[in-house]
């Protein structure tokens, strides 16, 4: 039985993680859960699968949990502190890290230095300081497992290749945007954005789907996490969310992996790799799909990819701004305070104001989230 502790417990992908420990029981047991400020769905958590460390974002969140599990044999934390402790929580083997955001960096790298295998769901941990996390979890001997789709069927396709890789293609459903001239995409609402066409997904992820940042941030988490230039990544645009990536080998071959549109697969390969678990997606039926289709990417309508690539390029400090600046737009944008199309304009203008320097800490890329944190910030309140 594997020992897990979740970061993100109460978001989409902890909860789908959390259903396939209840359908595995025998495979896998909570020991630690971190959430936000649901109080009310963590409690149900905490009674359902009985860890004995949690943490919440707030203290006020936090007295409120030990009132309402007072009955339990629980120790209840919060803030950073409180996320470290579930992340490095002795018992656990493993960690999930499905906190949204930059949040997501230190207890990451707490539960890496604290010998945890990780089950990768967090983006940004890779985008803000993915050299320093990959050197950390290398000297450690830690593995770390994606459970985003994408990295997930290119870490599918990788299995027994021997550095003959030519390029990682990264397939995109393309958003609710997809076919929108750039016209009508400056006219998008709120509630639009929200209606992914094939995945159901937190509200900040799809927004970013629907900007393509999502993928341009997919792009830099490809590049370290599986130790491959930029220039030999590829995003490709298909529609119906089938082909999860692909990689092209030297000889001219490309393997693909398959799938419906479910997260379940992804996280329970990574949880229980290298072995697969029975009956967990959709059985995928290609005559009743009919057809795949693939188009290249327009980073004229859609530029937050093209900032991603550029970003990458620049290096250092660079990606975490552009991170850091897309979840403070992306927050505007979802408090509907900003346009759709202000999201990439307030990227572009902290990224014009930056000038990268190197991550040697965890500090240097908390420094640079701040400054572009507070930069955003600085060009929403100025009217961009």
């Amino acid at each position: 039985m594997k020992k897990i502790s979740i970061l993100g417990s109460t978001g989409s992908i902890g909860q789908s993680t959390l259903s396939i420990v209840e359908k595995f029981p025998d495979r896998f047991k909570v020991v630690a859960l971190a959430a936000g400020n649901n109080v009310e769905l963590l409690e149900k958590q905490v009674r359902q699968f009985g860890p004995t460390v949690v943490a919440v974002a707030g203290e006020q969140s936090a007295a409120r949990l030990r009132t309402a599990c007072s009955d339990l044999h629980v120790r209840v934390f919060s803030g950073v502190e409180g996320m470290i402790q579930v992340a490095a929580a002795d018992e656990a083997e493993m960690t999930v890290s499905a906190i949204v955001g930059t949040a997501g960096l230190v207890p990451t790298m707490a539960a890496i230095q604290a010998g945890k295998h990780i089950a990768l769901a967090n983006k940004e941990v890779l985008v803000t300081a993915g050299e320093l996390v990959m050197a950390e979890a290398r000297a450690r001997k830690i593995n770390l497992y994606p459970v985003d789709s994408e990295h997930s069927a290119i870490f599918q396709c990788l299995h027994g290749s021997d550095g003959d890789v030519r390029r990682l293609i990264l397939t995109a459903s393309g958003g609710p945007f997809r076919a929108l001239s750039k016209k009508d995409l400056a006219k998008v609402t709120l509630a639009q954005a929200l209606k992914h066409p094939n995945w159901s997904m937190g509200r900040k992820i799809t927004i970013d789907s629907a900007t393509l940042m999502n993928k341009g941030l997919e792009v830099i988490e490809a590049r370290w996490l599986f130790n491959i230039p930029q220039d030999k990544i590829k995003v490709l645009v298909h529609p119906q969310s089938i082909i999860h990536s692909m990689v092209e080998y030297r000889d001219g071959a490309v393997v693909a992996q398959l799938g419906m549109p479910d997260m379940k697969g992804p996280i329970a390969y990574a949880l229980s790799y290298p072995e697969r678990l029975a009956d967990v997606s959709p059985a995928l039926d290609l005559a009743q799909v009919g057809t795949l289709t693939f188009e290249e990417p327009d980073t004229d309508r859609f530029p937050c990819l093209a900032y991603a690539f550029d970003a990458l390029n620049a290096g250092g400090t660079m990606p975490a701004v552009v991170s850091a600046a897309n979840e403070v737009a992306v927050k505007y944008f979802l408090d509907q305070k900003i346009g759709y199309g202000h999201i990439s304009r307030v990227i572009k203008s902290a990224m014009d104001a930056h000038r990268p320097s190197p991550v040697h800490t965890v500090e240097d890329a908390l420094k640079a989230d701040l400054w572009a944190r507070q930069e955003a910030e600085k060009t929403i309140t100025n009217g961009m």
